[in-house]
């Protein structure tokens, strides 16, 4: 393998034998070395391949500005967030997560530390990511020495939910506020507390972020079972006039309105969830 582009002594750019060009990272891999020398290949600690040609280019592009030591933050956090939640991330977390830590401990050094206004819905919501975003600061801390605020803990938490979603940034914070709203449309109806424990309430939250989910994306559910619909709303009125409010909510905030099956789903959920 040769060197196609040095960026530091320790990453280096090379194509190999698919002619795929790769990220190579490694300490002093590049020491003294310049395009068309032989890769020491015992000197190799992580390989990027990275499938899309812009976010490659804005990856090469980082790796100027940013040190070794952010890139194995970054790769640690990124391994630990696949082997909890059994997922792929997508490529895009390898520029997004490394360019906002880097970004974020400078800010905490200048004391510049950013409230994060959506820190109580993402503990809520995404647990395990948030508690993997809790084990990224202890990550930073063993690396760099910098002890970033719990704050950064959600904020990283949303960098993992996005690139599982493969969705943007702002979309994650939308579909938060929208899991909120409907929530407290639900608590306020009902008048009650949500026993945040219990698994009704889990299956509710993640049916409600991918519902959020797909309203951003437009991609609705169509009818398929008046019969299903007609018996349900039948039988649990309440949980209905219940979905109507959520359904006048969603008119109002996306100009669209549920499908009979869409309603069908929330309803069986709200049913489940206040049903103790």
């Amino acid at each position: 393998m040769k060197i196609a582009k040095v960026f530091n002594n320790n990453v280096i750019s090379a194509f190999n034998e698919k002619n795929q060009e790769l990220v190579v990272m490694g300490r002093g891999l590049a020491f003294q070395k310049k395009p068309g020398d032989t890769v020491d290949e015992e000197k190799i600690e992580k390989t990027f391949v990275l499938k899309n040609n812009d976010l490659s280019e804005r990856f090469k592009t980082l790796l100027y500005e940013v040190p070794i030591e952010y890139m194995e933050i970054t790769e640690s956090i990124i391994q630990l967030a696949k082997s909890r939640l059994g997922r792929n991330l997508n490529d895009s977390i390898y520029v997004s997560l490394t360019d906002h830590i880097h970004f974020a401990v400078d800010r905490h050094q200048k004391g510049y530390d950013i409230k994060n206004a959506l820190l109580w819905e993402i503990k809520r919501f995404y647990k395990d990511e948030f508690l993997i975003g809790m084990e990224a600061l202890k990550v930073v801390k063993e690396k760099i020495g910098v002890l970033l605020p719990e704050d950064e803990a959600g904020f990283i938490a949303m960098h993992i939910v996005n690139s599982g979603l493969n969705e943007e940034m702002p979309n994650v914070a939308n579909i938060t506020r929208v899991m909120q709203d409907i929530l407290n449309i639900v608590k306020y109806h009902y008048k009650i507390s949500f026993d945040e424990e219990s698994l009704n309430y889990f299956r509710f939250v993640t049916h409600l972020k991918f519902f959020a989910q797909r309203l951003y994306s437009k991609n609705y559910i169509e009818d398929d079972d008046p019969f299903l619909y007609e018996s349900f709303k039948q039988k649990h009125k309440e949980a209905f006039i219940c979905t109507e409010k959520i359904n006048d909510y969603i008119e109002n905030q996306f100009d669209y309105s549920l499908t009979n099956n869409e309603k069908l789903y929330l309803a069986i959920h709200i049913q489940r969830v206040v049903n103790r």
